[in-house]
């Protein structure tokens, strides 16, 4: 019975990884636990949607990517107890934060021609915050890995309501940054590709800095004990250096996005 226990934990961790390598990640607020649930050591909320995003920062074209969705509505570590019970409380909060960042090249966009191709990057962190029932504010720092080696963050407030004991929504405002490295991968333009854009692009250095000013929101329904429904859109208006981007000028400051998705809840003990 231990190891049925431990192959089942080992590929649920193994479905989290494979999903946090998917564009346009997501965690979610875990919903009410049933009474059942509410008693065991674990509980994880896994599942995936499907995202209508720009096709690369800055573009004015579209594509649907797939996005992961995972929270943890109970959390038990030997020797410390449950240091998650699932319960709504005011303090606090740490969270593993990543993102995935696809391929970009020439090809994508006329917008594009003459550019390099900036293979696909992995963003590696950790988020932190404080929340109340009805408000949560929260940081985030990434680090890049493979297509830039950057580092990029995001600011974020919310409030959140609850229009009926299966609905949670919230929505906010949030800012975004990045250092040099990720502006110049991203926004920048090299002399070489300027002189093999055609004339359509200028030689362009940006700094670190802010690159998007936006608002988020999301709703949640429990349809059941277990299945977890989802919507989610954002907008976010690119600004400073990355908006003065021959990239952006070519492309949209604008950038829209909007997403649904399903969860599913794994409740189980291991210990």
């Amino acid at each position: 019975m231990d190891v049925i226990i431990m192959m089942k934990l080992l590929s649920r961790a193994a479905l989290a990884l494979s999903l946090s390598a998917m564009s346009g990640a997501a965690l979610a607020e875990s919903g009410q636990l049933s009474t059942e649930d509410a008693n065991k050591q674990f509980v994880i909320d896994l599942g995936i949607g499907a995202m209508v995003k720009p096709r690369y920062e800055a573009s004015d074209s579209y594509l649907v990517y797939p996005f992961p969705i995972i929270s943890v509505g109970r959390f038990y570590v030997p020797g410390f107890g449950q240091v998650n019970d699932g319960k709504r409380r005011t303090g606090p909060f740490l969270y593993p934060a990543f993102n995935f960042i696809g391929e970009r090249k020439a090809s994508d966009s006329a917008d594009l021609r003459g550019t390099k191709t900036v293979d696909w990057a992995l963003e590696l962190g950790l988020g932190g915050g404080y929340r109340t029932e009805h408000f949560r504010a929260f940081a985030e720092l990434r680090q890049g890995i493979n297509g830039h080696t950057g580092q990029v963050g995001q600011l974020g407030l919310d409030g959140i309501i609850y229009p009926h004991e299966k609905w949670e929504v919230s929505f906010g405002p949030r800012a975004d940054f990045a250092s040099g490295e990720y502006m110049d991968t991203y926004f920048g333009v090299t002399a070489s590709e300027a002189a093999n854009s055609g004339g359509r692009l200028t030689a362009y250095s940006p700094s670190a800095g802010f690159k998007s000013l936006g608002v988020a929101a999301r709703a949640s329904y429990d349809w059941n004990d277990d299945v977890r429904l989802h919507l989610q859109g954002g907008y976010d208006r690119l600004i400073g250096d990355a908006a003065d981007s021959p990239i952006a000028e070519g492309g949209s400051e604008n950038q829209f996005s909007v997403g649904v998705g399903v969860s599913y809840r794994f409740a189980f003990d291991l210990f």
